[in-house]
This record gives structure tokens, C-alpha cells and sequence, in this order.
């Protein structure tokens, strides 16, 4: 059994996730411990307590010590597999972050899973579900893995009330990813959502947004207005390349003038696009457990190495046999990922 301390690199809920959908992928057995300890509240929250669920009930893996404010965890992987599943979150937990484990659990299933699932569709600490639609689906397309989802309804903190629809297909050989070159900028696209809020809103922050975008390529923004439980509005912005993607997102708080959330979305995304970077940070700690799986060698770069990213190289290295080479080059950090490197 594999002993994982989860106190280690970011120290959240991520080394949880991607440990737990590693354990039923490679049929290792883990015990984690000292969960999310660096955090303000430690242990498992509802979130990641229906993400680890979900992956259990998918691959009917055994689980001890899944509870609110758990700090250790045992998994024991089982051998069947389930390809409809229905959850409800029942807060304004991240759907995006349930998503996320259970698709990289999916990994050697040989049928389409189908997945019905409640919360928070765009939260604070978390990828918008936006961004999955816009960024992350299009890239894991291209290693030859396709995955679709609906956005049913929207659910911001703190009611949440969202729903989501997912599709996962059957993964056969992944195939690498290099992104050593971005290309040209083609345009840059995005969708600004608003509920149960003014209409003006919205409109200043798609206004604040281009007033920045604008001097550097052409800007299409979809304007979205709809009902709900809960009350909330943000911005999900992605740069088409010839050969990749960059995303930005944002959400509106209290206090917060619009026009300068709209801002805010335009700038992150602008220092993206102006280091050089082919990829964006969130995106690559995202793509990293694929990558290590892939049938050869990925490379991109990022400007700049999260404590989330080096939580993933150490995590998918106590799995798998593959070598993470770092080498910075300017204000730039180049990654290359090799699996059986380390044979």
C-alpha cells in the first residue's frame, strides 16, 4: 500500500483527487494522510468528499475514512466499472473539481460515461465550467481524449444549484502534447454570464474587457443572462493560437466595480499572451497526469510554477514511471514529460 502525505506542495484538495483516480488507474492501494493540512480547515470538506465517492462508486473501489473533516483516507481499488452516475454535491462545491478526478479515473474504461452532476458551476478557487468547454476539452482533443458537457444551469456560491451533463468517452492510446510554439493569435472569444442580476452588469464588464483587448486582435464575446438558485456573474476569455489555447477567467464580487472585473479578465490574460507562455498554469497542472500517460514525450511552457503543478509532478510520480525536466529559459520554465523516463 502506498502512503501519500497530502501536507506536501500546495498542500489542498488537489494531491487528493488526483492521488485517489490514480490509485483506482493503476490498481495501487493508498492511505493518505495529514489532508490538506496546510489549510484554514483541515481535513475533507463536501467537496472532496463527493469526489472521492464518485470515483469509488465509478470503479466500485473501497474507501475508509471518507468523512467531513477527514485527515487520512484509505483506498482500496476494485476491478468493475459503472457508466452512469448521478450526485449532488449539495452545496456550492466545485462541479468543475469533481469533474476533473472522475474523468482522469476513467482512463481504461472501455464504454462512455455518463454524468449527472449538482453544485457550484463557477466558484471561487476553482475552473469556471466555462473553461473546460473553451480550453482544456479542446487541447485533451488533441491527445485523444474527447470529452463534452452541457451546462444545465449555473450555481455561484453560496447556494450553488447547479447542474451539469458530462460524456466521457473510452481513452485508447493518449498521444502526446507539444506545445513548443503557439503560433499566431487568431482571436480571442469569450462568455460573460450573469444571473438573477442587471442587465448592466453584464454589459460593463464585456465594456471593460474590450476596452482592453481590442488593440491586440479581434474580440467575440457571448453575452449569457439566466435564472437560478443562486445569484452571480463572471467572464471566461480563451486566446485561439494556430496550435494551442490560453484561458482567463473571472467572477464578479461585492464591491467590485464591473467594468474593472471585466478588466481584471483582459489583463491576467494579456500577461499570458505577453510572456510567451504556451500554456497557461491552471491548464498545464490539468493536462500533467495525462501527459505522464501518454504513448511519448510532451513539452510546453508556463511562466511561471504553481505550488499546484509541483504537487502533481510528485504525486504522479509515486504512480507512474515517468521524468519531469524543468529548464528555465528566460522568464520562461520549458517542460518536458517523459514517460519510463526513468527506466
Amino acid at each position: 500500500m502506498l502512503e501519500i502525505d497530502c501536507s506536501k506542495g500546495e498542500g489542498g484538495g488537489q494531491s487528493v483527487r488526483t492521488s485517489v483516480a490514480m490509485s483506482t488507474v493503476t490498481g495501487n492501494e493508498i492511505h493518505l494522510i495529514r489532508i490538506r493540512e496546510n489549510r484554514p480547515t483541515n481535513g475533507l470538506s463536501k467537496q472532496h468528499c463527493t469526489a472521492v465517492q464518485a470515483v469509488a462508486d465509478m470503479t466500485c473501489s473501497q474507501v475508509i475514512g471518507n468523512t467531513l473533516g477527514s485527515r487520512e483516507l484509505t483506498v482500496i481499488p476494485g476491478n468493475e466499472h459503472r457508466y452512469n452516475m448521478k450526485m449532488d454535491i449539495g452545496t456550492a462545491g466545485s462541479v468543475s473539481l469533481v469533474l476533473q478526478a472522475m474523468q482522469l479515473a476513467t482512463v481504461g474504461f472501455k464504454e462512455k460515461v455518463n454524468i449527472d452532476i449538482s453544485g457550484g458551476t463557477n466558484v471561487m478557487w476553482a475552473p469556471p465550467i466555462d473553461y473546460y468547454q473553451q480550453v482544456l476539452y479542446p487541447l485533451m482533443a488533441r491527445m485523444n481524449i474527447q470529452a463534452e458537457l452541457d451546462i444545465i444551469g449555473r450555481g455561484f456560491y453560496p447556494e450553488g444549484g447547479g447542474r451539469v451533463k458530462a460524456t466521457f468517452y473510452p481513452i485508447d492510446d493518449i498521444k502526446p502534447l507539444k506545445l513548443t510554439d503557439l503560433g499566431k493569435l487568431r482571436r480571442v472569444r469569450g462568455t460573460c454570464f450573469s444571473q438573477r442580476l442587471p442587465k448592466w452588469i453584464s454589459e460593463q464588464m464585456v465594456e471593460g474587457c474590450r476596452s482592453i483587448l481590442e488593440d491586440y486582435c479581434n474580440v467575440e464575446i457571448v453575452t449569457q443572462r439566466t435564472t437560478g438558485d443562486s445569484r452571480g456573474a463572471g467572464l471566461s476569455l480563451v486566446a485561439e493560437y494556430d496550435n494551442g489555447l490560453l484561458g482567463s477567467n473571472v467572477l464578479t464580487t461585492r464591491g467590485r466595480p464591473a467594468d474593472q472585473a471585466g478588466i481584471d479578465a483582459a489583463n491576467d490574460l494579456v500577461q499570458i499572451i505577453d510572456s510567451g507562455a504556451t500554456l497557461d498554469v491552471h491548464t498545464a497542472d490539468q493536462l500533467l497526469p495525462y501527459m505522464a500517460m501518454a504513448d511519448g514525450d510532451s513539452a510546453f511552457s508556463v511562466s511561471r510554477i504553481s505550488r499546484h503543478l509541483l504537487s502533481q509532478m510528485d504525486t504522479l510520480e509515486t504512480f507512474l514511471d515517468v521524468r519531469f525536466g524543468v529548464e528555465r529559459k528566460g522568464d520562461l520554465y520549458h517542460f518536458t514529460i517523459t514517460p519510463g523516463g526513468r527506466k
